[in-house]
């Protein structure tokens, strides 16, 4: 059956063959889906004995360290309740536990929560809010860009000790509206996907000791059913209380000593610990095309139950083992391929017996005796977490698969007698043992399983990034990036650099955090001087969200980064170091200004040609289509061979050279992310300005700018420009007799004027002003642009210019020389570049303009700084951002990135994705955010049941921003209740473009009119002609209710300035019945301008809709 022969020509019989083939394609495809791995990308935690991320956690383990402690004093008086005989009663027959450090403390202001509903929380969220955030940062994800993402949350939590404390000792009166969320097992999960956006599954489950594992499965399901495209996993549990402790001893479940010694003959019960851990996963091919860290992976899971055991809490030997068998199968993995298998092992003497034989029944198949199976368990280190248990395994086992070797299993010195361990081959490390590769990889199974009878089993795999090959490289890949270079005639492939230097982002929302930040960096590059440099910035930029306090720090090398660190820890100015506060609720908007002619020279952006693929792409493009309109190749008169002539200062060269090199930069900033808000040009570099901001094709505009620089260069070179410090009108005075020869070519400023013409009349006039004390400077141009000298080329440059295309631009564009926005109406056509060579370039009135309409922040797109330079001076005070791409004599790369610092110092937000898309970067583990805590506890007497007493934040710290309303510091006050609205604002910021803001100003105004007039017609008021109505005569004859009269009077006010209603003194009146008001013909039409932001568009919609039906609107404005 040939592939090609066409499907109705095929017999039945061979129609049937290829929908089989077809059917068992998709069939094989279904099931791969259905057991594809699952990276583990990241990991946060925090467990007893101060492990607070995987690094210290390793160093927990690896140092076999015994976390547990005696009861705190901050949870109770141990010593109240401590009895070593385990019935008497109200006593608990333990004084010990794994404690975590801190519970009371959270950063309130850093997740948007309010001081008062912080002390309501059950802290078992706050600490998941903390760990989640840390493990997304130590996964590289930023969580800023996971809002509406589906990202599942699957949380174990079982715990209830706070909210019972605050029922059993809080006075009903003190009861306020965030108790109920505070509390609920619900919200644990729901305010992690509120707070983070994400839209994917959120479950809070209770399987007991087996929840958080039991988490990790169904996140797997998810995942591989691409219901979730990304998952955070894990449990929480906290012991506040100590009345579940009192009933675990009735049940003599506690150690009298307060160890788990799992597997030892002494193991009389385990030991209650707390703590929370969340791994965050991807299913294995997205996070291989992320570029992700990963882990470790998961082959396979598995859950069952223990069903009808010997008693509801005690475990099932062969529910057991048929849950491990379970996720062999799903894993793909024989049992003798398993080389460690963390296991529940609370160290009871009923439940180790029946756990390890249940593991040697099943994992012993296949096995020989030089491949023991080894065993542990984590709760000998920091007992049992219970519904964060199995995370804290499986966590153990993916830090044993990094390391390759196994920590030690605490608290064994005499194997238990009650499990058969001749029958197995089991060994038990009680030292750091190296784990050797069986079957060429390391395997291993986790266990956990709940007092329920719930079961889960997951077995998971190392991962090493060489079994991939290449990391995914998202941009430019190797493949294309060697063919782009080797078809350049300038640069052979082997001469091709990486990028010189590199940029490190930091940011925080608190100085005091931003501190503390920096030096965690340092103090990373201490301790790993061997890091890459390139992927640490790049995991710190593209894998952390960015806020207010910020800082960029340019090096190129570990070692100088480092020293950049320590210069801002110090406070010492330095180079490549640049910081500043950003008002997030204001995101800047980046004008791109195109410079004219004047500022080239050899090799300008030459760096940039030979490291960064995006530029370099442009550049050859620019160069194939010029190749129909210049005798040289661009290339070579960009950069000339050693002891070659190149004419890139003639101006049929000159032009369409600095264009290219415009176009490449325009590329490169957009491929960052750095969208303009508004475009301009100067004289010539308007035509790139139109093209970058799409009015033009780049073959249109490559094809004006080369006619334009050929035409010049064909007329005589009898010209001189000048540049003057000197006013227009005063210049304007002095050329008058001259205006058949000489004219202003640019105002570039109050006191900078640019005349143009006829070279003796220049001289002339040049020495005029000179006489009069007037600075002048003539030009280093070929020619006299924007002067009666280019009269005899207009009408040819006119005619070239009718064969391109133009088109509304897709991005916002100024005309520096009409003042006003580009639209389909005011098109740059043939007829305007014809006026912009022979005219005025109003430079500085244009930048007048665009301070006026708020544009701050100002990048000249040219090889030098000429244009920021004259910018500046056009605003009051030197007020605004001004920064250049290139400066001769300056690298590229370090111009280049100092913008960049500075841009995203003062609050731009580039993509550092795509900042590194061009170069094969991978995710590294780098310091995570720095939370500034503070205690929010309810204060009780344990002594005492409900009493009259309220909620008292406690403020352990000066730099506290919990204030007391009835603080006498009234400029105080105020701060803080500036800096709270600062805040608030910050939750939805509207980015709206501002040259946008009139169209959306003129939308609403008559969307608010024609619901005014709507609401009116409701009441039938001014229904007739001449009606006349004072505000109280209105309210009293319609009922409206008094809070609603400066409304009223508002709304009369506005129909007058339309010219809908009359004033006669404190009358309103109408001269015609009010007009028919249609709210949705105004939608309708409005909806383009408000696509963007449409959330503000139906926000005013809701408003209006409350004043459209009449009933609503007496609801609105009278009494019941």
């Amino acid at each position: 059956m040939s592939v090609t022969e066409p499907l109705e020509q095929l017999s039945p019989v061979k129609r049937a063959l290829l929908e089989i083939r077809e059917l068992k394609a998709k069939l094989a495809e279904t099931e791969r889906a259905q057991n594809e791995p699952i990276a583990i990308i990241g990991m946060g935690l925090r467990w007893p004995g101060g492990a607070h991320d995987p690094e210290t956690a390793w160093q927990l383990l690896r140092d076999g360290v015994d976390a547990i402690s005696e009861v705190p004093k901050d949870r109770w008086n141990i010593d109240d309740y401590y009895d070593p005989n385990p019935d008497a009663p109200g006593k608990m027959s333990t004084r010990w536990a794994g404690f975590i450090n801190d519970i009371d403390k959270f950063d309130a202001d850093f997740f948007g929560i309010s001081p008062r509903e912080a002390v309501s929380m059950d802290p078992q969220q706050r600490l998941l809010m903390k760990v989640a955030w840390e493990a997304l940062e130590n996964a590289g994800q930023s969580p800023e860009k996971l809002a509406g993402s589906a990202t599942g949350v699957f949380v174990g939590i079982a715990a209830f000790d706070y909210p019972e404390m605050q029922m059993q000792y809080l006075n009903p009166a003190n009861i306020d509206a965030y108790l109920a969320t505070g509390s609920a097992h619900s919200v644990a999960s729901g305010r992690l996907s509120y707070f983070l956006g994400l839209q994917g599954p959120s479950i809070s489950l209770d399987t007991a000791c087996s929840s958080s594992l039991v988490g990790v499965h169904l996140a797997c399901r998810s995942l591989r059913s691409r219901e979730s495209d990304m998952a955070l996993a894990g449990g929480v549990n906290l012991i506040i209380i100590p009345e579940l402790l009192i009933n675990f001893s009735k049940s003599h479940m506690m150690a009298a000593n307060g160890r788990c010694k799992t597997f030892d003959a002494s193991a009389d019960g385990f030991v209650r610990g707390e703590g929370a851990g969340l791994v965050v996963l991807k299913r294995l091919s997205d996070a291989i095309a992320h570029r992700d860290n990963i882990l470790a992976v998961i082959r396979g899971s598995a859950l069952n139950q223990d069903g009808r055991s010997s008693g509801l809490t005690a475990p099932n030997g062969p529910a057991q083992q048929v849950v491990i068998r379970q996720a062999l199968l799903s894993a793909g993995v024989a049992p003798h391929e398993i080389g460690y298998v963390e296991a529940h092992g609370t160290g009871t003497s009923l439940g180790d017996p029946i756990e390890v034989q249940a593991l040697g029944a099943v994992l012993r198949e296949g096995r020989t005796a030089d491949n023991p199976l080894m065993i542990g368990s984590i709760k000998t280190n920091i007992g049992h977490l219970e519904t964060a248990a199995g995370v804290a395994g499986l966590i153990k086992a993916v830090l044993a698969l990094k390391h390759q070797e196994i920590p030690p299993h605490l608290h064994l010195k005499e194997l238990s007698p009650h499990i058969p361990w001749q029958d197995f081959p089991i060994v038990v490390p009680t030292q750091r043992t190296p784990w050797l590769a069986s079957s060429g990889k390391r395997l291993a199974g986790v266990s956990s399983f709940g007092f329920s009878g719930t079961n889960a089993h997951v077995v998971i795999e190392e991962w090493e990034s060489e079994s991939t090959g290449e990391w995914a490289n998202e941009g430019i890949g190797e493949r294309e990036r060697t063919q782009s270079i080797s078809s350049s005639p300038i640069l052979p492939v082997s001469d091709f650099q990486k990028r010189p230097l590199h940029l490190l982002n930091l940011s925080a929302k608190t100085e005091a955090s931003l501190h503390e930040l920096v030096q965690r960096y340092e103090k990373f590059f201490v301790e790993n001087e061997s890091a890459a440099l390139a992927d640490v910035c790049y995991s710190a930029n593209a894998g952390r969200s960015h806020f207010d306090h910020r800082a960029s720090f340019i090096a190129s090398a570990s070692a100088q980064m480092r020293e950049r660190l320590f210069s801002f820890i110090k406070k010492e100015e330095a180079l490549g170091v640049c910081n500043a506060w950003s008002d997030g609720t204001n995101r800047p908007e980046v004008v791109f200004l195109f410079t004219g002619q004047g500022g080239q020279y050899l090799n300008m952006g030459k760096q940039l040609f030979e490291t960064q693929p995006t530029f370099r792409q442009a550049l050859l493009r620019c160069d194939e289509i010029l190749r129909a309109h210049l005798e040289q190749p661009l290339l070579s008169v960009l950069y000339p061979q050693a002891g070659e002539r190149s004419p890139l200062d003639d101006t049929n060269y000159t032009q369409p050279a600095t264009f290219a090199l415009q176009y490449a930069l325009a590329e490169l900033w957009r491929s960052w992310g750095v969208q303009p808000g508004l475009i301009m040009g100067h004289s010539v570099g308007e035509i790139v300005a139109s093209t970058v901001a799409g009015m033009m094709s780049l073959e249109d505009g490559l094809m004006i700018v080369s006619e334009r620089g050929r035409l010049m260069h064909s007329l005589p070179q009898n010209g001189l420009m000048a540049s003057l410090l000197a006013e227009e009108a005063c210049v304007r005075e002095v050329i008058t007799p001259y205006t058949d020869r000489v004219a202003i070519a640019a105002i570039n400023g109050p006191e900078s004027t640019v005349i143009s013409g006829e070279r003796t009349a220049v001289l002339e006039i040049l020495r005029r002003l000179e006489a009069s004390g007037i600075k002048t400077r003539p030009l280093q141009v070929s020619n006299s642009f924007h002067s009666p000298l280019v009269e005899p080329v207009l009408d040819e440059f006119e005619a070239s210019c009718r064969r391109a295309q133009y088109r509304t631009p897709s991005a916002p564009l100024f005309s520096s020389m009409r003042l006003e926005f580009v639209n389909e109406g005011n098109l740059l056509d043939a007829t305007y570049w014809r006026h912009n060579l022979r005219y005025t370039v109003r430079y500085s009135e244009a930048m007048q303009k665009l301070q006026q309409l708020g544009y701050r922040v100002f990048i000249e797109i040219g090889p030098a700084p000429m244009l920021v330079a004259m910018g500046q001076k056009c605003f009051p005070n030197n007020d605004g951002v001004w920064l250049p791409s290139l400066r001769n004599g300056r690298e590229d790369w370090e111009q280049m990135l100092e913008t960049l610092a500075t841009l995203y110092v003062n609050g731009v937000h580039p993509d550092w994705e795509k900042f590194d898309r061009d170069y094969p970067r991978r995710r590294v583990v780098v310091p995570t955010y720095p939370f500034q805590e503070q205690r929010y506890w309810i204060e009780v007497d344990r002594g005492l049941r409900i009493q009259e007493r309220g909620l008292r934040i406690e403020d352990r710290d000066t730099q506290s921003t919990i204030h007391d309303p009835r603080s006498t510091n009234n400029e105080q006050h105020w701060s803080s209740i500036a800096e709270a609205a600062r805040h608030q604002s910050q939750q939805i910021p509207f980015d709206m473009p501002l040259h946008t803001y009139p169209a959306k100003w003129q939308c609403l105004d008559r969307l608010a009119t024609a619901y005014i007039v709507h609401a009116l017609r409701a009441l039938r008021a001014f229904n007739k002609k001449d009606e006349k109505h004072s505000i109280d005569g209105f309210m009293q004859r319609f009922h409206v209710l008094p809070t609603y009269k400066h409304l009223v009077q508002r709304w009369f006010n506005k129909l007058v300035n339309e010219g809908i209603l009359l004033r006669e003194g404190e009358l309103f009146t109408n001269a015609n019945a009010l007009p028919k008001a249609s709210p949705e013909a105004v939608l309708q039409k409005s909806g383009n301008v408000f696509a963007e932001i449409s959330e503000l568009l139906e926000y005013v919609q809701r408003c209006g809709k409350l004043l459209v039906p009449r009933t609503e609107l007496l609801k609105l404005l009278k009494p019941e």
